[in-house]
C-alpha cells in the first residue's frame, strides 16, 4: 500500500487540521472530528443548521460542503465508520440556536443508528432537531425489507438544496420539507473498476480481476450488485442511464440537473467520455438538462469508477442550486483566504477528559481480570476479523473493535468500581464514544441495558446476569430492528443469553451452564453462513455472502469465550 500519510491510525485526525488550514471558512472541534463554519456563533439564531458526516474515506464529502449557504457542520468519523452519537451532538450543541437543526444523513444503518442517537440526545436538551434521510441509490431499489438503499453522491445535491432554503430564513419544517422532497427527487446510480484502500487495513476491499467491473456499488468500500465484464464506455454509460431512468420513471419534457461524480480515481478523459454519451442519451429521452455538475463530489478513497445523479428540478429547486455558497468544495467558488492559525481551533462545548490515576502497578481485579480478557482476544482478533469483514461488509470491524478495546484498556481504572453495573455502564460508553459505526452504537446499546439491568442486582447471582444479557439482546433488536437470522451479531449473542438462562433454570452448575451458552453462540454465528443478509452493508450483497460468517456474530463469539474462560477461572481459583 502506497499512501502519502503518516501513521494510519491518525488519518483523520489530521486530515481534518489539513482541511482547515487549507479552507479559511472552517474551524474545528478536534475532539470530535467537526468542522464548523467560522461563523456559526454568529448565524445560529438567524437560521436552520444544517449537519451532515458520515464515515472518512469520501473527501470532499463532507467538510467540503460546510459554509454559507450549505452545511453548518460536518462530523468526519474513521475510515467508512459512522461517528459516534457523541461527536454529533456536539456539532449540534456548536451550531444549533433557537432556529434548529435539520440532520442530513445517509441511510446507512451505523449512520441512522448514531445520528438518530443524537437527535434524542439534542431534544433532551430541548434543541429541536429533525432528520431527513437520503436514499438515492437506485441500485437497490425495492430492497427496503433489508437495510434499504444507500445514500451517496446525490445527497451532495440535497446539501446545497436544503443549505440553501436554510440561508433564505426558511424555518425547521419547512427546510426539512425541502431537504426531504429533494432526497426524493433525485437518483443515483454507479460502476467501480476498482476499490480503495483503507489505511488501516493495507490492502484495496475487494479486487476485480482485469476485465471486470461493478456496478451498482456503495461508497464504504462494499462490491456493488453485480459484477459484469467490462465493456466500452458508451455500454456502461447506457445501463446507468437505464437504470435511474427506470426507477424514478423519467419522462420525456421533465427538467433535470445531473451529477458526474468521480469515486476518487478517475482520469477527467473517462469521466468526460463517459459524460459526453450519457448526457446524449438523457436528451435522447427527451429530458431538458437544466444544469451539469462534473468533478469529484464523493469519493470512495481511491476506487476507480463514478457515480451518476440525476436530480429532477423546478425554477425554486434551479435557483436554490445557483444560489451563492461559501462551501469550498462545490463548484466555482473562488478561493478564501487561508492558513491555520489557533483562532480557527473550536473546543468542545461537552469535551471532558477522563482523568486516570496511576495503576500500572495494582494488581487487576476479578472483574478488571475478565474485562481485559475480553479486550485482549479483540485485539488479537484484529486481523482475522478485519478479513472477514472485508469479504462481506467494508473492512472495519476488526480496526474498530481493536481499537475499543485498547481504549477500555487505557481507561482500566473506571472498572474497579465494586458495582458491575457501573463498570458495564463505563464500558458501553467507551465504546459508543471510540467504536463509532452501528457496532459501537450497538455495543453502547447492548452494555447500557445490561447495565440498567443489573443496577440492583447481587453480583453474584448468576439469573440476575442472566437476565441482564436477555434484555441487553432485546435492546439490540428494538434499536437495530433486527431479528434472529437476519445474519447479525444478535444470531451469537442470542443463543448464548437464551442457552446460558435456560441451563441455570435447569440447575446446570456455573461452569455448565456458560460452557453450554458460548457452543451455543458458536453454532448461531457459524450457521449466518448460510442466512441471507437482511440487515447492515452485507444485506447489499445478498447472495454473494452465502458461505461466509457474519463478522459482527464471530466477533461477538470472541468475545464471549474469552469472557467466559475468565470468568470460570475467576469461579475456581
Amino acid at each position: 500500500m502506497k499512501k502519502l500519510i503518516n501513521r494510519p491510525e491518525n488519518v483523520v485526525r489530521e486530515m481534518m487540521q489539513g482541511f482547515v488550514a487549507m479552507h479559511g471558512g472552517l474551524v474545528l472541534i478536534p475532539e470530535h472530528h467537526v468542522l464548523l463554519r467560522a461563523d456559526a456563533d454568529e448565524v445560529r439564531n438567524r437560521q436552520v443548521a444544517l449537519i451532515s458526516g458520515g464515515g472518512s474515506g469520501h473527501e470532499p464529502a463532507h467538510g467540503g460542503y460546510v459554509g454559507a449557504g450549505m452545511l453548518s457542520a460536518a462530523v468526519a468519523g474513521e475510515v467508512f465508520t459512522s461517528p459516534t452519537p457523541d461527536s454529533v451532538f456536539a456539532a449540534i450543541q456548536a451550531t444549533g440556536g433557537e432556529p434548529g437543526v435539520l440532520l442530513i444523513v445517509k441511510n446507512y444503518t451505523g449512520d441512522r443508528l448514531n445520528f438518530g442517537l443524537a437527535a434524542e440526545m439534542a431534544r433532551a436538551e430541548g434543541i429541536p432537531v429533525e432528520i431527513v434521510v437520503v436514499s438515492d441509490d437506485v441500485a437497490l431499489a425495492g430492497t427496503q425489507q433489508y437495510a434499504g438503499a444507500r445514500g451517496i453522491a446525490g445527497t451532495v445535491l440535497v446539501h446545497k438544496v436544503a443549505g440553501a432554503a436554510a440561508a433564505e430564513g426558511k424555518d425547521l419544517a419547512d427546510v426539512a420539507a425541502i431537504a426531504r422532497e429533494t432526497a426524493n427527487a433525485v437518483a443515483t446510480m454507479g460502476i467501480a473498476l476498482s476499490a480503495g484502500t483503507v489505511p488501516t487495513a493495507g490492502k484495496p476491499s475487494f479486487v476485480l480481476d482485469e476485465e471486470e467491473v461493478e456496478i451498482g456499488l456503495g461508497i464504504h468500500g462494499e462490491p456493488g450488485i453485480r459484477r459484469v465484464p467490462l465493456r466500452a464506455a458508451d455500454d456502461h454509460a447506457e445501463e446507468l442511464i437505464q437504470e435511474i431512468v427506470a426507477a424514478h420513471e423519467l419522462m420525456e419534457g421533465e427538467r433535470i440537473a445531473v451529477l458526474v461524480n468521480n469515486l476518487g480515481a478517475t482520469t477527467m478523459m473517462e469521466v468526460a467520455i463517459f459524460t459526453r454519451h450519457a448526457l446524449g442519451l438523457l436528451e435522447s429521452r427527451g429530458l431538458v438538462i437544466e444544469r451539469v455538475y462534473t468533478g469529484t463530489f464523493m469519493t470512495s478513497l481511491e476506487a476507480a469508477g463514478l457515480s451518476f445523479s440525476i436530480l429532477r428540478v423546478d425554477e425554486d429547486r434551479l435557483r436554490r442550486l445557483d444560489a451563492p455558497t461559501s462551501a469550498p468544495a462545490w463548484p466555482n467558488l473562488a478561493a478564501a483566504r487561508a492558513g491555520l492559525s489557533q483562532n480557527r481551533i473550536r473546543t468542545s462545548p461537552q469535551f471532558t477528559p477522563v482523568s486516570h490515576r496511576d495503576w500500572a502497578d495494582q494488581p487487576p481485579n476479578q472483574l478488571q481480570r475478565i474485562i481485559l480478557s475480553a479486550c485482549r482476544a479483540l485485539r488479537d482478533a484484529e486481523v482475522r476479523l478485519t478479513e472477514l469483514d472485508q469479504t462481506v461488509g467494508d473492512g472495519d470491524l476488526g480496526v474498530n473493535l481493536a481499537r475499543g478495546a485498547t481504549a477500555i484498556e487505557e481507561t482500566l481504572p473506571l472498572y474497579q468500581a465494586h458495582s458491575p453495573s457501573e463498570a458495564l455502564r463505563a464500558a458501553g460508553l467507551t465504546l459508543q464514544r471510540v467504536v463509532g459505526g452501528s457496532s459501537g452504537a450497538f455495543y453502547g446499546v447492548f452494555l447500557l441495558r445490561a447495565a440498567t439491568s443489573l443496577r440492583t442486582a447481587d453480583a453474584n447471582d448468576l439469573q440476575a446476569w442472566a437476565k441482564a444479557s436477555l434484555e441487553a439482546c432485546d435492546a439490540i433488536s428494538r434499536v437495530g430492528d433486527a431479528r434472529p437470522g437476519d445474519r447479525t451479531m444478535l444470531d451469537a449473542l442470542l443463543p448464548f443469553a437464551n442457552t446460558f438462562a435456560g441451563s441455570l433454570n435447569e440447575g446446570c452448575s456455573t461452569a455448565e451452564a456458560l460452557n453450554a451458552a458460548v457452543s451455543a453462540a458458536e453454532n448461531g454465528a457459524e450457521a449466518t453462513a448460510s442466512m441471507l443478509p437482511k440487515r447492515g452493508r452485507s444485506s447489499y450483497l445478498g447472495e454473494r455472502v452465502i458461505g461466509h460468517p457474519d463478522p459482527g456474530a464471530i466477533a461477538a463469539v470472541v468475545w464471549l469465550r474469552a469472557v467466559v474462560s475468565a470468568a470460570l477461572g475467576v469461579f475456581h481459583s
